[in-house]
C-alpha cells in the first residue's frame, strides 16, 4: 500500500504545473502564515496520507484543515481508483468518444452533428449544417477533454470546402450545430454555452443523484472551470443555485454575481429542471456499464438536451462548490 502511493506521488510531481504550484503556494503561505518548509513537507505527507495530489492540496485547502476535516475529501488518486471501478475501461468508449457518444445518446440531442467522414462523403450534409438557425457551428476533436480542441466559428465565414480544409487542418473530427442556450442562461453569461453538471450513480437498480452544479462562462466560449470559469452548487430538488459561484484558482474569491454581466448566481432558477433530471435519469440507464457518471445539459428555450458525458468527473466541480469533502457519499458504492 505504501509503494503504491510512492508511485502515485513520483506520478504528481512529473505531471506538476510549476507555475501554478508557484503562484498557489505564495497564496497558501500567506492565508495560513506557516512557513515554506512546513508547508513543503505537509505537502508530502498529505499526498501519502491522503493519496492527493500536490495540486489537491490547494484547491482543497488542506493548508487550513484539521486531520479529520482532511479525511473527507476525495483526491485524485481515490477518484482515479473509483472511477475505474464503477466505469470499467472496456465500458468507457461511448463516453470518451463524442461522435460514439452523440449516436448512442441521440434521443437526448437535438442538435444536428456529423463526423469528418459523413461530411466528406456528402456535401450536401455540409451545406446543412452551415444552413442551421443559430448561425454558428461547433468544431471538436471527438476526444477532447475539458474544453480543449473546440472552437465556435460563424457559418457565414464558411463554404463546404473551406469548413473541409479547416477542421482537417486543425485535427477537428467532429462538427455540431450550436446550441442557442435558453434567454435566462444568455442574460447571466452570454460569452459560451453554460452548462448544468449532473453527478449520477447507478446502483441497486436504481439512479442516484451525487450533486449538480451550474457551470458559468467568464468571457469564454467554454463554460469549464479549467479554463478559468466559475461553478455554482444547485439545490437537487428545486433546480435552484443555493450558493456563489467559485473559481478552481485559490488566488480568487467567489462571486455571487456574475464579474461581468452583474446578474445574481445565487438564487438563480435552472429552466426546465424537472425535464433536466428526468432526461439524466434515462441516460444513466441507457448506459449501465458506465455507473458513475457526470453529465453536461445545455438548457435551451424548448428544454434540455445533453452535451457529453464523463466517465472521469471532476472532483473539484463536485466538491469545490459546496466546499466541503463528499469522499463519504462515494464509500457507500464501494
Amino acid at each position: 500500500m505504501q509503494l503504491k502511493l510512492v508511485l502515485y506521488f513520483i506520478y504528481y510531481l512529473k505531471k506538476l504545473d510549476k507555475e501554478k504550484f508557484i503562484k498557489f503556494f505564495r497564496t497558501a503561505k500567506i492565508n495560513s502564515h506557516k512557513s515554506s518548509i512546513s508547508i513543503y513537507f505537509d505537502i508530502i505527507y498529505s499526498s501519502l496520507k491522503y493519496n492527493i495530489s500536490i495540486l489537491d492540496y490547494f484547491y482543497f485547502r488542506f493548508y487550513n484543515l484539521n486531520k479529520q476535516e482532511r479525511s473527507k475529501w476525495a483526491g485524485t488518486g481515490y477518484m482515479y481508483e473509483y472511477q475505474l471501478l464503477m466505469n470499467p475501461k472496456g465500458a468507457r468508449e461511448v463516453l470518451e468518444n463524442k461522435i460514439k457518444f452523440l449516436n448512442y445518446f441521440t434521443a437526448f440531442v437535438k442538435r444536428g452533428f456529423a463526423d469528418i467522414s459523413q461530411l466528406t462523403a456528402d456535401n450536401s450534409l455540409v451545406i446543412k449544417l452551415l444552413d442551421n438557425q443559430s448561425g454558428r457551428l461547433v468544431l471538436k476533436g471527438s476526444r477532447g477533454q475539458v474544453g480543449a480542441e473546440v472552437e465556435v466559428v460563424k457559418c457565414a465565414e464558411y463554404t463546404p470546402e473551406r469548413l473541409l480544409q479547416t477542421m482537417k487542418a486543425k485535427g477537428y473530427d467532429l462538427v455540431e450545430e450550436y446550441v442557442v442556450q435558453h434567454p435566462a442562461l444568455m442574460e447571466l453569461s452570454p460569452s459560451g454555452l453554460n452548462t448544468v453538471r449532473i453527478f449520477t450513480q447507478l446502483y441497486a437498480n436504481n439512479v442516484d443523484f451525487l450533486g449538480a452544479r451550474l457551470r458559468v462562462s467568464v468571457n469564454s466560449p467554454v463554460d469549464n472551470m479549467a479554463a478559468g470559469n466559475l461553478a455554482a452548487p444547485i439545490d437537487m430538488e428545486t433546480g435552484i443555485v443555493n450558493g456563489p459561484g467559485i473559481y478552481s484558482d485559490i488566488t480568487k474569491g467567489d462571486n455571487s454575481v456574475h464579474p461581468v454581466t452583474k446578474q445574481s448566481i445565487v438564487s438563480f432558477q435552472v429552466p426546465h429542471w424537472e425535464e433536466v433530471l428526468e432526461m439524466v435519469k434515462q441516460a444513466a440507464i441507457l448506459c449501465p456499464e458506465n455507473k458513475s457518471i457526470g453529465w453536461d445539459i445545455a438548457i435551451t428555450s424548448i428544454g434540455p438536451e445533453l452535451i457529453e458525458g464523463n466517465h472521469n468527473w471532476c472532483k473539484l466541480l463536485w466538491q469545490l462548490p459546496v466546499k466541503q469533502g463528499l469522499k463519504k457519499e462515494l464509500e457507500k458504492y464501494m
